[in-house]
């Protein structure tokens, strides 16, 4: 099995102006010689003026969500090839905040997913369990579930990645034991395995969920961990190059 490689990407979610063109800046001054690929995903807004910043160096510039068609009357949506043309080269599917708050359903992900690979653009889809989940002994059961069910076959052969984000741990300073990550990390892969054979080895998979500097380092390091998909700690250079630094 060859390691993929891995990815740390930042999720801005709804923060960041124009002004927050220079912590993107710094970011990008400071991830020379870095083990991985590293990707900034801000608000669709700003990924115009933030491609343009950055333009010729390491920083991959990502989308937060996609709508599943190319164009129509559907207000105030992104199309993928939208964020194509503004810059952006990857982009977020399927996560908590919009599974949760906008009811978004596996099959809704994987069509999203389609939709990304016809614009050429690499799909970070997201999956994860509720605490109440965790507790009842769900976890691994949602966890692959959502995997098989949010990723379409046309994958197969085409660059993507999973984020792991335990829906109880985003925003809340919690933190799944490296056990407990390590566990849904290795069934995330035996499905991938199961749905694309040895292709599958080329998908890193990430953990997100309150990763800072102080812990990245071990989670980084734990089995099946193939980079992080970062929230809050991306929105300034100093502790979003801490973390990219800890692989």
């Amino acid at each position: 099995m060859t390691a993929p490689t891995p990815l740390i990407a930042g999720n801005w979610k709804m923060n960041g102006l124009t002004a927050s063109l220079a912590e993107a800046r710094a970011i990008s001054e400071g991830v020379s010689g870095a083990k991985a690929r590293v990707a900034i995903c801000p608000p669709a807004v700003l990924i115009h003026q933030m491609s343009q910043a950055l333009a010729g160096g390491p920083v991959l510039i990502g989308g937060q969500d996609a709508h599943t068609d190319e164009s129509g009357a559907f207000t105030g949506d992104v199309s993928a090839e939208m964020l194509a043309d503004a810059g952006a080269s990857m982009v977020i599917l399927g996560h908590s905040e919009r599974r949760d708050g906008y009811r978004e359903t596996d099959e809704l992900v994987a069509r999203k997913s389609l939709a990304a690979l016809r614009a050429g653009l690499e799909p970070i889809v997201c999956v994860g369990e509720t605490l109440e989940q965790r507790k009842a002994g769900q976890a691994l059961e949602v966890v692959t579930g959502q995997v098989r069910a949010s990723l379409p076959p046309e994958l197969l052969g085409k660059a993507f990645a999973i984020a792991y984000e335990p829906v109880w741990a985003i925003g809340t300073g919690l933190t799944p034991s490296i056990d407990e990550i390590e566990e849904v990390h290795l069934a995330i892969r035996a499905t991938l395995i199961e749905m694309f054979g040895d292709a599958a080895d080329k998908a890193p998979i990430l953990y997100g969920g309150s990763v800072k500097p102080a812990n990245a380092a071990e989670i980084l390091h734990a089995a099946e961990v193939g980079g992080a998909l970062v929230g809050g700690a991306s929105l300034k250079a100093a502790d979003f190059l801490g973390i990219v630094r800890a692989l």
